[in-house]
């Protein structure tokens, strides 16, 4: 992997990660365009959705910090109750972690016709979004849950993590506001506690293909669009706009499977 090929992956992370496009869907489909090895390309994949956790702690560092203050007064206030229900989120995923990473793995080949096929499922999803009104409803425990199961499918490329959450957050009736900084916060700590794993693992050894630079470039690339995406994306979701989304996917994943099928 070279400056530029990473330059434009570390690009459709860094945009893809909070846009609902499903970013590790379109991280494949860059690979298999740039004739870049999937296989071998995993912990470049790791190290760009470092970056966009980067961004996310940057964009929402007030509410993150407000958070910690609150937890640590030890009482059951309003934040250690978000947090609580933070956690309840990740138990869905971190099952898939623990007892389905190797099938998980195995699903980032580069496959067009399955990876254009998720991307349909996301244009379904994010369609659903525009025929259900949202209300003021507020995330409760049972909601955390649910919207955990849906961070849990995401781990598939093509189904976007921030569309299928803010998604079925919205179908719920959650707030928009509300539903939009839970599905970005949500996801710090499974992507942080995978960097830590593979980092002590010794998965950073372990890099075939791509080298130091590229890791750089794409980090960087991946953290300043994912600045710019994640508070684009916090003001389309206001707006509800997520239906232009669907037809996006629905572009892109019928694209993937035609050439996927030649």
């Amino acid at each position: 992997m070279n400056w530029f090929e990473a330059i434009i992956l570390g690009l459709l992370q860094g945009l893809t990660e909070f846009l609902p496009v499903s970013s590790s869907g379109h991280l494949e489909l860059g690979k298999v365009i740039l004739g870049i090895d999937a296989e071998h390309s995993l912990m470049f994949t790791i190290v760009v959705h470092g970056a966009t956790v980067l961004s996310t702690i940057v964009v929402f560092y007030k509410d993150i910090w407000q958070l910690i203050k609150g937890l640590f007064a030890f009482r059951w206030n309003e934040e250690t109750q978000y947090v609580f229900k933070v956690f309840v989120s990740l138990i869905p995923v971190a099952i898939v972690g623990v007892f389905f990473k190797d099938e998980v793995e195995s699903l980032f080949t580069g496959n067009l016709v399955f990876v254009g096929s998720m991307l349909l499922v996301t244009a379904a999803l994010l369609t659903f979004t525009y025929l259900k009104k949202s209300n003021l409803r507020k995330i409760n425990f049972i909601d955390s849950f649910i919207i955990g199961i849906a961070q849990a499918l995401a781990v598939i490329p093509g189904i976007s993590r921030s569309g299928s959450t803010i998604a079925t957050g919205l179908m719920l009736g959650n707030k928009k506001e509300t539903i939009a900084k839970f599905s970005f916060l949500m996801v710090l700590i499974p992507i942080i506690g995978a960097n830590m794993k593979d980092l002590l693992g010794g998965e950073m050894t372990q890099n075939e293909g791509v080298g130091p630079l590229a890791l750089l470039i794409g980090f960087i690339t991946a953290f300043v669009s994912g600045l710019f995406a994640c508070k684009w994306m916090i003001n389309i979701v206001k707006k509800g706009k997520l239906i232009y989304f669907a037809i996006y996917c629905v572009i892109i994943g019928i694209t993937a499977i035609a050439f996927g099928t030649i």
